[in-house]
């Protein structure tokens, strides 16, 4: 497998395709099977890349590559780091702020949280663990829960 950056010819979105050999890539550009997946455009070519070149097995990097996981970013709307940085900490403090008259439940949330609901238990703020299909089957309960933007450490696990 391949890997390219390409980029549409109207709007010049930069996106990432694989591709099972160059040979591949040609072939199906050739054919218009290629397009822009913002905009749509067909008229797509290879992007400048640059060249993915293994350390020396002594050295390590100074900070690990960086790859998005979001949408292609338009050329020049980077995302400017120290807003994304301002922006995490006021939804850390968010966080830390609702937490703190919240309980530390665990492993038992999703039980005490149906409690709650169902009226079998007095209401009171609660955090803890909880398994994703779990946590799907409480919403579809109609519990009001909500996930946490950042992982929380048990009190138990604290140094």
């Amino acid at each position: 497998m391949i890997v390219f950056d390409l980029r549409c010819a109207g709007a010049g979105h930069v996106f990432e395709a694989w591709f099972g050999s160059s040979a591949d890539y040609e072939d199906q550009r050739a054919r218009g099977l290629l397009s822009c997946p913002v905009c749509g455009d067909s008229q797509v070519t290879k992007a400048v890349m640059a060249p993915a070149v293994a350390p020396k097995s002594n050295s390590r990097p100074a900070s690990p590559p960086t790859r998005s996981l979001a949408a292609p970013v338009p050329m020049g709307t980077e995302p400017d780091m120290a807003k994304m940085r301002a922006l995490m900490e006021t939804l850390a403090q968010a966080q830390s702020k609702a937490l703190e008259n919240s309980t530390w439940v665990g492993r038992d949330f999703a039980d005490q949280a149906r409690a709650m609901h169902y009226g079998e238990q007095d209401h009171q703020r609660i955090h803890g663990d909880v398994a994703p299909e779990e946590a799907r089957s409480l919403i579809e309960e109609g519990v009001p829960v909500a996930p946490l933007p950042f992982p929380v450490v048990p009190p138990k696990a604290r140094n």
